[in-house]
Order: C-alpha cells, then structure tokens, then sequence
C-alpha cells in the first residue's frame, strides 16, 4: 500500500506557444492539508486541472491509492474521488443551495429528483459539517464565504478523499476564514487530503503540513510547513530573495484636493450610506472593511453603475455626475472590478482587444481602427506589466489569473485617466507579481494621478495607502493616518457598528 493518497509523475501540458507543465511531479498524503505555491503562471492551476480531467496531459502518469488512473473528464474525477473548488464561484445563481449540491447527482425515480429527500439529504449534510444554511435559500443570494461551504459540503458529499482549494480564502473575511480552517482540520481528521493553493503566507503557514513549490511549469521540491519561513518560500517561488514586500514611496501626495465627497447616499437603505471624503492629487486612499462594508457599492456608484439618491461629488472643484460608466470615464475615472472574470475579462477574446478595448475611441478615424497603434500600445501595456503570454492574440481566458489581472490594469492605464479606482487589484496574485502592481501605482501617483484602492489584506492597505478609510455597514467609521495604523485600529473601525449592535442586543 503506497503512503500516498496521490502521485503525479512527470506531468507534461503544452498549449499553443508555451509549455505550461515540464515534467512536473507531486505526491501527497492522506489526512494533510498540501500546500501548492508559485508566481502566476508557474502551473499550478494546469496541474490542478490536469487532476481533475479538465485538461488531458501530454505525457506523465497519475497514480491514485497505488493505482495508475487515466482521467478524462470532471465526472471521471469525481468518480474517482476527487473534488476541486475554483478560485471563481459560478453556482447556478437561480436555483436552490441543495440543487447546487446535487447537481447532476441526485438519485430519482423515473426521471423524478424527489425533492423532500434531497432536503433533508442536504440538512443533515450541513449539521454534519455545523454549517448553518438554508437548503432552500438561493444560491445567488448567497455571500462568497456560504458558496464556499456549499462546494465543500458537495466534495464532502461525493465522499471524495482528494480535495483541490483553489485560492478558498480570497473572498472571505478573517472569521470567515477562521471558520474555513476549522472544516479544513475536521477533513483533514477524516483522512482526507486538502490540496491547497494559496498566495497568502500567513494561511500557508499556519494550516499546511507539507508545501509544494513549483516555478516557470517545473517542480521546485516539497518541503514540511514547519521547515519554511515566508522569506524561504518566496525565495523558492520567485529563484530570487526579496527583501521588501512593498516599493519604498520617495514622494508625497499634493494638497490639492481632485475629489471631494460629501454625504453620498445610496437609494438602497442596506447599502453606503453619508460617505464623506476628500481625495487629494498623488494620493492612494485605502478603504478597509469586511465583507458587507459596501465598499465595492459605493466605488462602483462613482463609476456610474449604481444610483445615488443624495450627496454631492466634485471634480476638479466642478459639480460631477455619473450617470454610466461611459460619463466617469470622459471625467477621468477608471474602474478595476472586484470579480475579474464575472466583470472584467472578455474571456472568448484575445488579449489585444481585452487590452485596448476601454480606449477603442483613440484608435480610430473615420470610423477606420488602426491597427498598428492599437497593436504598439498594447504590447508596451502588457510588457510594462510584465504579463506572461506567447502573443496578444491568445485567450485572455487561458491565461492564469494573475496575468488576466495584469492586463486589465494595462487596460485602464492606457485610458491615461487621473483617478484610478482599484478594487482588490492583486487579489489571487503572487508576490513577484504583487510587487510590479504596487510599482505601477507608485509610478501613477508620481506623474499626479490618484488612486483609491479597496483592500482586504490589511498589511496591503497599510503598506500601499498614504490615508486609510474604513468602512462598516455602509458608513464611514474613521480615517487613520500612517501613524495609527495597526491591524487593531482597522478592524476596531471595521466592527463598530456590528459591536454596537451586539452590546444593544446584550
């Protein structure tokens, strides 16, 4: 009986141009969390998919319980117990929690899913697991953190002793998170073995028995969790040490004020609420806050996506209204979404029109594109972000997800607009890569533009803003400079209103 659950031996995958996967091996144990780690690109997601019968290897052996297996297909997987939860949630948004479960899988009779079974099925799955959910309740009514749960409790339910996570935390709050980790160790205890992709450290760290490194589609080594430091595995992951996580800023912000907020309001009552704030030139203003602040409501409403029903916005010291994307952006805004591939990437689309197409207008005369200058500005867009990609003409949808990521602030940089709004912009994004984000806003704020970016990484936001502003339930709980900041005075300010709650219902 062989001590590994799973062997991957010289797995090789070459796409069009680029060889993804080069002889790439991974072995892991039944009963641990296995950690895989590298930069964007390197392979992990291919090797994952390769796993689980998305992609069909070109050369290379899969060895299960001491078995060789050949997978060729999701089902093929699954039936071999093996489940994967994706980085990007896509539940059937108008069906039922218990549906997303059992989808494709219920047993019926005569074509008939007996519905008052599959319930209880699925409640008693869920007291198992100390999830508490509704069945019933619809899947797109749901937070990130309850579609999580939900695609474990359906791993859970296949019986799979394999379970792939890819980047689980990247959406969730540290509670949320907390809890993850608790259902996490409650698998592990069941001997099921966790595959856990992350770029986050600190999680790597702190719930991983064994890590995994690979770099540029090879395997880098394995090593036990507690034999590594963060410094190590960045070392391993990159084949260079850096010594700082975030670019030394040699500047500060103006005086001048661009962009001046007062008592902004949303016309839903559970959304932002009296948002006030200035915003001065050469500044990054970081907004914190958990999940349901209605950070992303509100920067989405100054974009034009969503109504406001009172409040004031300057620009410029001029009255400024956006009533769609297509006004702030002749104002001077730009947008990076929160969600890359629900709002972002236009995935059946190459990457030179993923690229140029915020700017399309500039490119054109007479109603004629000229192809040369949209080619020339958006290989100099992808190459000064450093985006991995054998041409412009590949899918943006094959590349990693960091990498699509880059292109999308490529995108918005060429829009040479002076308030760049930037929602998670290095969420899923490795360290090497994380540090060439943080290098381009430094560049932004130096020729005068402003950046005000969300983030739930708190050492993010305390490394990369000049100010930050905090949010909770929809309303500003305070500004801190850069001599309060501490993890402790953000997540006092980010629970202020929930506190206060909870001590008026004690």
């Amino acid at each position: 009986m062989s001590e590994f659950v799973l062997e991957m031996k010289n797995i090789t995958k070459t796409f069009p141009g680029v060889k993804a996967l080069d002889g790439v091996q991974l072995n892991v144990r039944p009963g641990t969390v296995h950690a895989l780690m590298g930069e964007n690109g390197a392979g992990k997601s291919t090797l994952m998919k390769c796993l689980f019968g998305i992609y069909k290897p070109d050369g290379g052996e899969i060895i299960l319980d001491g078995k060789p297996v050949k997978i060729n297909s999701a089902k093929e997987a699954m039936d071999n117990g093996i489940a994967m939860i994706h980085q990007e949630l896509h539940p059937i948004r108008f069906r039922s929690v218990m549906e997303n479960v059992w989808l494709g899988r219920f047993p019926g009779k005569m074509g008939v899913v007996d519905h008052k079974a599959m319930y209880e099925k699925t409640k008693e799955l869920f007291e198992d697991l100390g999830l508490e959910v509704d069945p019933l309740a619809l899947a797109g009514e749901q937070s990130a953190a309850i579609l999580q749960m939900m695609e474990i409790a359906r791993a859970v339910s296949i019986n799979a002793k394999i379970i792939i996570m890819d980047e689980p935390t990247s959406s969730l709050s540290d509670r949320e998170v907390e809890f993850l980790f608790k259902i996490i160790n409650r698998l592990r205890s069941e001997n099921r073995a966790i595959i856990y992709i992350s770029h986050k450290m600190k999680e790597i760290l702190q719930i991983s028995d064994e890590v995994s490194i690979m770099r540029d589609g090879q395997y880098v080594g394995t090593w036990p969790a507690v034999s590594l430091t963060t410094e190590e595995i960045i070392k391993q992951m990159v084949g260079r040490e850096m010594t700082n996580q975030f670019p030394v800023r040699e500047d500060k912000p103006s005086d001048e004020v661009v962009l001046s907020v007062r008592n902004l309001s949303s016309p839903l009552k559970k959304s932002f609420q009296d948002v006030s704030f200035d915003l001065h030139k050469g500044e990054i203003l970081g907004i914190g806050g958990l999940v349901g602040a209605q950070r992303t409501e509100f920067v989405e409403a100054l974009f034009g996506l969503r109504g406001i029903e009172s409040g004031t916005v300057e620009k410029d010291g001029k009255e400024y209204k956006a009533r769609s994307p297509r006004d702030a952006k002749a104002h001077g805004f730009a947008l990076l979404t929160e969600e890359r591939r629900a709002t972002g990437i236009f995935g059946i689309l190459p990457i030179l029109e993923n690229t140029v197409i915020a700017n399309q207008k500039n490119y054109a005369h007479l109603g004629v594109l000229n192809e040369g200058k949209r080619v020339s500005e958006a290989s100099k867009g992808c190459k000064e972000l450093n985006v991995k990609t054998p041409s412009l003409e590949t899918l943006i949808q094959n590349l990693s997800g960091g990498n699509q990521q880059k292109v999308l602030i490529a995108r918005w940089l060429l829009t040479n607009s002076d308030i760049l709004i930037l929602d998670e912009p290095t969420r899923g994004i490795d360290v090497g890569a994380k540090y060439e984000i943080y290098t381009i806003m430094l560049e932004q704020v130096k020729q005068g533009k402003s950046i005000i970016m969300i983030s739930s990484e708190q050492p993010e936001l305390m490394g990369m803003s000049d100010r930050i502003m905090v949010m909770c339930e929809g309303r500003v709980t305070g500004f801190l400079n850069k001599d309060e900041y501490s993890q402790e005075n953000i997540m006092r300010l980010a629970t202020m209103f929930a506190s206060h709650n909870k001590s008026a219902a004690d």
